[in-house]
């Protein structure tokens, strides 16, 4: 998919004059740089302090550091899954290659590689994965744990042949900041886990190549910053990066102004990335789980090394932290809000770790948790090594004293029932910044849980590049439950990562009283995403009848309308008429509920259709499975409302 002149002129038309002027300037440095190739100042006597304490793998548990060995076994046995794709080659990987298509990026100037081409380049966030050498920061830490100097040997081996392989500013690997920011933030996390290793000196500060990697990507990240309307977790992760590496690798003349500069660009998007109330404001939660683990790791970085973080830096990632503990569900599974494509900040763990509850662990650690938190007992690696290295103890704020429900600034809403129920309500903005990248037109939709379980389900991402129809499918409102009329979105796409218009909603009655004290939860909000139309939506779920009501109005002319409701993937369902019957198990147990729809619609089950796309959930980037959606289409004219009742009738004692 190559991009277009109409993409090129849409893009510019979302920035300000700033921006542009920042673009330009860009533009003129690489053609520079192209044709001046700087000299790295000589480094000579570089020592590497950044260790953890000593007794720090004591605190890590048994169970925790059995799957962190497992995973690495695997590693090293060359076997890895990356985004649904498996992959066998990583004993001696090729590090321009896409293993989904097989094609490999060309070479050349950095500047020059056309990353956004699949048929050029393949799945570059594919090739771009493995380069983040996260893989190798869960080797070193095997390493760290067992001893065992095999692990060491193949982490040192492959930096060796990533350096060799992708000189600077050469390759597909030298493009996005976010790719160099991850990266350095790896190799600090590699040289600390490798430190006991008699090698670990002559592979880092010992090493000229290493070090011109190192300056090079520091460098790079101080020229290239992302900028304006791009500014949103993308330069979180290259400050936290450029920041820990000057910290750890701090052996170059401009280090300490790097130093300077990174931690001021990462306290001050920081808080533009964050609502007050913690949540982040591209309201993609995987997107807040990153910037909040980037957030974190800088915070180590500079509490081992003795930086002072500004107090700002410290509240954000506390109100992060209590925003998280606030909406996940039962089972620590947050929001399905927005995009999602997998990202992490440091990688210690093996699979079968929860990433929610490690990150309210390491919270818990850093902060202290609050009485209403959820009680976390799952373990991992990864909290113990962040907690000796950050001072613990919380900003002398006021932190919330019960469970907040509604995020007024957000414009989410969390509704609870007995027995598990869990509705998020969606009222807030479209997305971050003028372009809106990683937001879906899923204005005023509902997702819905019964003790962990996906009933109507937010679909998810799937992908990003290179398969266009279902990069639009998976943000469209249709693929949201919602209501769509005319058959088009609410807010109006201008390419994959871009919104020329945006949808503006408000949230009118918001009272989240807890419905399992027996009482009634209610929501109301509606948005302007249909020209000439306004479309109100209330919620309701009550304690005594186990049901949640949603009523949709349209105020304006009459128009043709879809509602959707995506059914999460364990949930088998029955459609008669207007009424489906849904059945699902969950720990051995049958559960069921019934969704009566609306009658004015008339309905069908759609599942695993591909033209054009309808019934599919993506549990994580790459991957997706077929999954039931009802749709409901008819006409709406203003003079009556769509009542929608989901009841659930699991056995009492579910209850």
């Amino acid at each position: 998919m190559t991009t277009s002149a109409g993409w090129y002129l849409r893009r510019l038309s979302r920035m300000g004059p700033r921006e542009v002027g920042g673009r330009v300037g860009d533009t003129l440095r690489r053609r520079r740089w192209r044709s001046v190739p700087p000299d790295r100042p000589v480094v000579t006597g570089a020592r590497f302090t950044a260790v953890l304490p000593a007794g720090t793998f004591d605190a890590v548990p048994a169970d925790a550091a059995k799957r962190l060995v497992a995973e690495a076994d695997r590693l090293m046995a060359g076997h890895a899954q990356y985004f649904g794709v498996d992959r066998d080659d990583l004993v001696d990987p090729d590090w321009c290659l896409d293993p989904k298509t097989g094609r490999r990026a060309p070479w050349g100037y950095a500047f020059d590689v056309p990353y956004r081409d699949e048929d050029a380049v393949g799945d570059v966030k594919q090739i771009w994965e493995l380069s983040r050498h996260q893989y190798l920061t869960v080797l070193a830490a095997a390493y760290a744990i067992t001893g065992d100097e095999r692990y060491a040997e193949r982490v040192a081996e492959h930096l060796r042949g990533w350096w060799a392989a992708n000189s600077p500013l050469r390759g597909v690997h030298w493009i996005s900041g976010i790719e160099l920011g991850i990266r350095l933030l790896s190799w600090v996390w590699v040289r600390r886990l490798l430190d006991g290793w008699p090698g670990a000196a002559g592979l880092f500060e010992g090493n000229p190549v290493a070090l011109d990697q190192i300056w090079h990507h520091q460098r790079w990240l101080a020229a290239f910053p992302s900028r304006g309307s791009s500014a949103n977790n993308h330069v979180i992760a290259e400050a936290a990066g450029q920041f820990a590496a000057a910290c750890a690798f701090g052996w170059f003349p401009s280090s300490a102004r790097w130093r300077v500069d990174a931690l001021r660009s990462l306290d001050r998007h920081l808080r533009g990335n964050t609502f007050g109330s913690g949540l982040n404001r591209e309201l993609a939660t995987e997107y807040h789980g990153l910037v909040l683990e980037l957030g974190l790791a800088a915070m180590a970085e500079a509490d081992a090394c003795g930086v002072p973080v500004p107090a700002t830096t410290r509240l954000v990632l506390l109100r992060m932290t209590d925003a998280l503990a606030a909406v996940v569900d039962g089972r620590f599974r947050p929001p399905r809000q927005g995009d999602a494509d997998d990202g992490h900040a440091v990688v210690v763990d093996g699979s079968g770790t929860d990433r929610w509850a490690s990150l309210l662990a390491t919270g818990g650690a850093v902060f202290g948790r609050l009485a209403w938190w959820p009680t976390v007992t799952a373990t991992d690696v990864r909290t113990p090594l962040l907690a000796a290295l950050v001072r613990p103890g919380a900003p002398s704020v006021t932190r919330p004293a019960s469970r907040p429900a509604h995020f007024a600034d957000a414009g989410m809403t969390i509704l609870r029932g007995p027995g598990g129920i869990w509705c998020r309500c969606d009222g807030g903005p479209h997305g971050f910044l003028s372009i809106a990248a990683h937001a879906h037109a899923d204005a005023l939709s509902v997702e819905v849980r019964h003790d962990g379980v996906d009933v109507l389900a937010d679909p998810g991402t799937f992908c990003y590049h290179g398969q266009p129809a279902w990069r639009r499918y998976f943000r469209s409102t249709v693929a949201h439950n919602t209501l769509e009329l005319d058959g088009g979105d609410q807010s109006v796409s201008g390419g994959p990562f871009l919104w020329t218009r945006h949808a503006r909603s408000r949230v009118l009655v918001a009272d989240a009283s807890d419905a399992r004290d027996g009482g009634t939860a209610r929501w109301c909000a509606e948005h302007d995403g249909y020209r000439g139309s306004v479309h109100r939506r209330r919620v309701e779920l009550s304690a005594e009848t186990r049901e949640l009501r949603v009523v949709d109005e349209v105020r304006g002319p009459r128009r043709a309308a879809r509602l959707a409701f995506h059914l999460g993937p364990l949930i088998t369902a029955d459609l008669v008429g207007n009424r489906a019957e849904l059945t699902w198990i969950r720990d051995g147990e049958d559960r069921c509920a019934v969704l009566d729809l609306p009658g004015q619609l008339s309905w069908r089950a759609h599942r695993g259709e591909s033209d054009p796309p309808l019934g599919w959930y993506s549990d994580g980037f790459g991957r997706k499975e077929p999954t039931t959606t009802l749709i409901g289409t008819g006409f709406v004219d203003g003079t009556e409302g769509f009542t929608t009742v989901l009841g659930f009738r699991d056995q009492e004692d579910a209850w």
